[in-house]
């Protein structure tokens, strides 16, 4: 069952919003936001992209731990986190898969697929 989201309460319009769809945008805002970028909010956002690519391969764990931790710690909704590198063949590409338990469904897992642009830019599909 939708839920209001918190505007669509403010607004009186009676608009339900989809529990899994406000989640996988929020994930998509957090894993956009770099480390730093929100002053009043220090830590979070994932470690950017362009301080971690000249660690790789070991950057790729570096960027699952920092993913990882950035949901843990801003997205409420969600438990029992992990995110796994998904190795692609000859692709300027990196692909991980995130799955979650939402907190609300007891035993339903979110999986959430996720590629690094080249640039940073992060791409989620629910």
């Amino acid at each position: 069952m939708g839920r209001r989201a918190l505007l669509a309460r403010m607004a009186g319009n009676g608009a339900r919003v989809d529990e899994v769809e406000s989640i996988v945008e929020h994930v998509r805002a957090l894993l956009n936001t770099r480390r730093g970028d929100a002053v009043c909010a220090p830590a979070l956002g994932v470690a950017d992209f362009a301080d971690i690519v000249h660690a790789f391969p070991g950057g790729v764990d570096q960027l699952a731990r920092s993913m990882r931790a950035t949901l843990l710690e801003h997205e409420p909704r969600l438990k029992a986190v992990s995110v796994r590198h998904v190795p692609g063949e000859g692709e300027l590409l990196l692909r991980f898969e995130i799955a979650a338990q939402l907190v609300s469904r007891a035993g339903r897992t979110l999986r959430m697929a996720t590629t690094v642009r080249p640039g940073g830019r992060i791409d989620v599909a629910g």
